[in-house]
């Protein structure tokens, strides 16, 4: 998931995790995985995500940094 840039700050990528991490947990799973980006690693953190593995994704041409991230529901 992506925020636009004009709706940052206002709750808009919290909400939207929090009703993913509701759907998993109604769907029985006990720990949830991602993989965030820079900019998105924050968010993550504040919301109980832990770093595991970083890695560089440069299937689209440049590299991107990704920090895989996992929480127990």
């Amino acid at each position: 998931m992506y925020t636009h840039p004009a709706l940052v700050r206002r709750g808009v990528g919290r909400l939207i995790l929090s009703l993913c991490e509701n759907a998993a947990m109604t769907e029985g799973f006990a720990r949830v995985e991602l993989a965030a980006t820079m900019a998105g690693e924050p968010l993550y953190r504040a919301c109980g995500y832990h770093p595991a593995e970083k890695f560089f994704d440069d299937r689209g041409g440049a590299p991107v940094p990704i920090l895989m991230m996992s929480k127990t529901l």
